[in-house]
């Protein structure tokens, strides 16, 4: 039963409100004065506190102070005779919930009562009935999902009710979404399967991919001698962005789309494509010195700037156009820029690379404490948000609104969180990332992840003689048989990119013009 204590030097003339209120399964216990009410709440818990603004002694203005010293976060709310607005808003100032003038009725004190007590529970109750509509939406139009457009409206749904979620303790709620989620996954990884060689083979009826990135939305700006400026935050997740965007509202007007990454989802494929303007076997073939697999991925994404260089000028960006590129693996690193950002504001192109979010994904695998920080994707968000925050680019940022600068942000791909492990068998030459391998005769469920036989098909680079791509599906992971239960624990839970998931494939592309 909620509690109610109401102070009122004239209660006995409120009696017949006293007894609505109970009436209505509230129990109220009543002072006639300021003191006794601070001694009442002082001695137990009160849901509300009905306050008569003038009592003689201490008044109301007086013994709100004390109640909310001594008990902030319970609710006040003070009824009065007094309708100057001044007087009501120096109480406001002073942390009143609401207020009420006199006469007042019973239904006016109980609505009063209801609209802050309830409050929580009517939130939560239009909220569930509201997830329990979109949730069906998003079932029903998994059948008529026909175009990459239809999948980005999908997965920005889930994302963003995901996140509306973060704030509720409603775990039956989130279990349902995680549900539609896995579902939707399995659907979209089914669509990504069927269509991706035509994409890479078609570029006139593709979605936009990692390669369209410079071509599309870069040069054009530098062909009309515009200073611009290509922001990659690798690893970045379009549910991340959206904890990232609003610290951008008082300085750019912003503008949103969204596009796919090219596959595998991993930065040696999906950000050289972004630099370079082509897949990664076209790169091996143009350009094969910037151009090796191998397991370590830093070696291949040594050559961004080259890349970029080499792209501009097919596209007839005049060689003497000033092209700054610089990459951000630490916080030294970002105060460095800082400290040199006019420096690089004076590009005509500035391609900055910013390493956190990638790092952040692959030290939760290996170091506990951060999986103890952040257990789930909403503490990953969370984190992400954290460290933009108190990180030296809010001032980076800052300074580039202070430029005619036209600035885009965007992400090579994002990451899964793997929950589900499946074998996969292969030779020594395998490759050993977790969420795609090439190599000779790899074995694998089909269910769990996408068979590329012949590379080519994908654009993908050829290694040798009878090379083939495994990537993995919605939150698979691959394990050899091999100590197989012992790595299935090891990495179960973790963030990982490379396959095929709406949280790895779709990324934001985000236009920043300072206001």
């Amino acid at each position: 039963m909620q509690r109610i204590l109401w102070a009122d030097d004239e209660i006995e003339v409120l009696q017949a409100h006293v007894l609505f209120l109970k009436s209505k399964g509230y129990e109220v216990i009543t002072v006639t004065n300021g003191d006794d009410a601070v001694a009442k709440i002082n001695e137990e818990p009160y849901d509300i506190v009905l306050l008569d603004e003038m009592m003689p002694g201490k008044d109301g203005l007086t013994t709100l102070n004390e109640i909310k010293d001594s008990h902030p976060q319970t609710p006040v709310i003070m009824i009065t005779k007094n309708e100057e607005e001044s007087l009501m808003e120096d109480a406001i100032g002073k942390r009143i919930d609401d207020y009420l003038t006199k006469p007042v009725n019973p239904s006016q004190i109980l609505m009063a009562c209801k609209k802050i007590l309830d409050k929580k529970n009517i939130i939560n109750e239009k909220r569930s009935q509201q997830y329990a509509v979109e949730i069906s939406k998003l079932s029903i139009s998994l059948m008529n999902m026909n175009t990459p457009e239809d999948w980005i409206e999908q997965a920005i749904k889930i994302f963003r009710m995901d996140m509306e979620l973060d704030a509720s303790t409603d775990t039956d709620f989130r279990q349902i979404l995680y549900d539609q989620r896995k579902e939707s996954n399995k659907e979209f990884c089914k669509f990504v399967e069927k269509n991706y060689a035509n994409w890479v083979a078609d570029r006139e009826n593709s979605p936009t991919l990692c390669t369209d990135i410079v071509p599309k939305y870069i040069v054009p700006h530098v062909k009309e001698n515009e200073k611009t400026i290509l922001v990659i935050i690798d690893c970045m997740r379009v549910d991340q962005w959206f904890m990232l965007e609003p610290f951008f509202y008082e300085w750019f007007n912003i503008e949103k789309e969204y596009y796919y990454s090219v596959l595998p989802t991993a930065t040696p494929f999906s950000r050289n494509a972004i630099f370079s303007g082509l897949f990664p076997s076209e790169i091996e073939k143009r350009y094969p010195q910037y151009w090796s697999l191998s397991d370590d991925e830093a070696s291949l994404n040594k050559y961004e700037k080259e890349l970029l260089e080499l792209q501009l000028g097919r596209h007839h960006i005049p060689k003497d156009k000033d092209v700054r590129y610089v990459k951000i693996m630490n916080n030294e690193d970002a105060r460095n820029l800082e400290k040199n950002i006019n420096n690089y504001l004076a590009a005509d192109v500035l391609a900055i690379v910013i390493n956190f979010v990638d790092i952040l994904a692959h030290s939760r695998s290996d170091l506990p404490i951060l999986k103890e920080i952040a257990p789930n994707e909403a503490a990953y968000r969370s984190l992400t948000k954290s460290w933009f925050e108190h990180s030296p680019f809010m001032a980076i940022f800052r300074k580039i609104a202070e430029t005619q600068s036209t600035t885009y942000i965007t992400s090579d791909h994002g990451s899964v969180r793997g929950l589900h492990g499946t074998k996969v068998i292969g030779d020594r030459e395998t490759s050993t990332s977790l969420r795609y391998k090439y190599g000779r005769s790899l074995k694998v469920d089909k269910k769990h992840a996408a068979l590329v036989k012949n590379p080519e098909d994908w654009k993908l680079p050829n290694k040798g003689l009878n090379t083939n791509y495994i990537i993995a599906k919605e939150d698979y992971y691959f394990v050899y048989p091999n100590n197989y239960h012992k790595f299935i624990n090891h990495y179960k839970d973790s963030f990982q990119h490379g396959g095929i998931s709406m949280e790895e494939v779709i990324l934001p592309l985000v236009k920043l013009q300072g206001k």
